[in-house]
This record gives structure tokens, C-alpha cells and sequence, in this order.
């Protein structure tokens, strides 16, 4: 494997998720100090800025990357962070992105859940588990929802925003298991190795973070 190459001790490598909550989490970046601003629509997966470097990413790929020291820190949705089972530091709730993980069914049914549905295998089991529900799950990938409208599964565990899709589809929230939004996360041998960039930048993204309901 070909060594990483050398870089000055104050230069930081961030990972950020592709998608919706990448422009924003940018902006904030720039907001509180880091001089970045990568362009919508760019196919690069890697950003060079002056002292910082962005790489690009799958929001799952976030908390491997950071965890595993690739990356020094990233922003990462609370869904997939819990999903990941990764042992970073989180030191900022960001306020955006917020949405929560929800037992969804389809209106006005009473049966037992014996089938789960969901990108989150790892969440649905804990939650299912903890009220001595046997129920098996099935890692699914898109439309989620879609396994409960068909009898694929008795219930799905899926994110939800503002509900207009479970409306649209006679489906509805039974239970929350947990609310989320974007997280500032911290590889815990960095925050000491680059403590004088973080240290500063966790202080000013908690002045920037956006208030829970805001």
C-alpha cells in the first residue's frame, strides 16, 4: 500500500457527505473559519483548499474515513453515525438536516410486526430487541416504504422529515426510536495531534450550530 503523502501539521483533511447536506455543511465550514466553497455539480472527490483538504463521500463512508484516521473530522448525519457502530468523537450537533427514525406501518394496522424492512439493520435490531419483539429484519436499499404497501415486510424503520411521503402512501409514524441531524465528528487521536485547528473550529461551530426546532 502506497504511504500517504506528508502534510504540514496544521493542514486538515475533512470528510463531507455527498448530497443534501454537503452545500451546507460547506457553507458553516466557511462561516466559522475554513476557507472552502466546492462548486454543485463537480464530479472531483477530492478538494484542495488553502490548509484544509475536502474529501467527498457516501454518508456511510463518513464515520469509516474518520474513525480509521483517514480523514481528521467530518459532518455526518446522527442516523448514520448510530448505524455505523464507529467510536469517534462528537463533539457539535449542527442543528440542520433534522429528521428523525421512525417504526412506520400502514394506517390502522393491529397485527404483530414480524418483519422489518430498513436501511438501518443495526438501529432496527437494537429497537426491536429492547421491547422483546422477534421480529426479522431485512436490509433494504430505496423506497423503503415501499415493503410495507406491498407485504414484504409488517412495519419499516426509515427516516422521516415532514411525512408527506407516509400520507401520500396511507402510512404512518407508530414510534420514534431516535431524532437526528448533522454532527461535527472528530477522529479522537487528531483532536490531540491537531488540536490547535480543532479545538478552535469545535468552539466555532458550536457558536454557528443551529438551535434543536429552529
Amino acid at each position: 500500500m502506497t504511504p500517504a503523502p506528508a502534510r504540514a501539521p496544521g493542514h486538515l483533511i475533512l470528510a463531507l457527505p455527498k448530497g443534501r447536506i454537503m452545500q451546507e455543511a460547506t457553507a458553516l465550514l466557511s462561516r466559522a473559519g475554513l476557507p472552502m466553497s466546492v462548486p454543485e455539480g463537480s464530479r472531483a472527490l477530492r478538494h484542495e483548499f488553502p490548509g484544509v483538504t475536502v474529501l467527498e463521500l457516501r454518508n456511510q463512508d463518513v464515520p469509516v474515513y474518520v474513525d480509521l484516521g483517514v480523514a481528521d473530522a467530518g459532518i455526518v448525519g446522527k442516523d448514520v453515525l448510530l448505524e455505523s457502530g464507529r467510536s469517534v468523537y462528537e463533539p457539535v450537533d449542527l442543528g440542520f438536516a433534522a429528521c428523525r427514525l421512525s417504526l412506520i406501518r400502514e394506517v390502522g394496522a393491529t397485527g404483530p410486526v414480524r418483519r422489518v424492512g430498513t436501511k438501518y439493520p443495526r438501529m432496527a435490531r437494537e429497537y426491536l430487541d429492547a421491547r422483546g419483539i422477534p421480529a426479522e429484519t431485512v436490509k433494504l436499499s430505496g423506497n423503503i416504504e415501499l415493503a410495507a404497501l406491498t407485504g414484504l415486510a409488517d412495519a419499516v424503520v426509515d427516516l422521516v422529515q415532514t411525512g408527506s411521503t407516509l400520507r401520500a402512501n396511507n402510512l404512518e409514524e407508530v414510534d420514534v426510536l431516535f431524532h437526528s441531524s448533522a454532527r461535527f465528528i472528530v477522529n479522537r487521536a487528531a483532536l490531540k495531534l491537531r488540536r490547535e485547528r480543532l479545538r478552535p473550529l469545535i468552539e466555532r461551530l458550536r457558536e454557528l450550530a443551529v438551535p434543536a426546532g429552529a
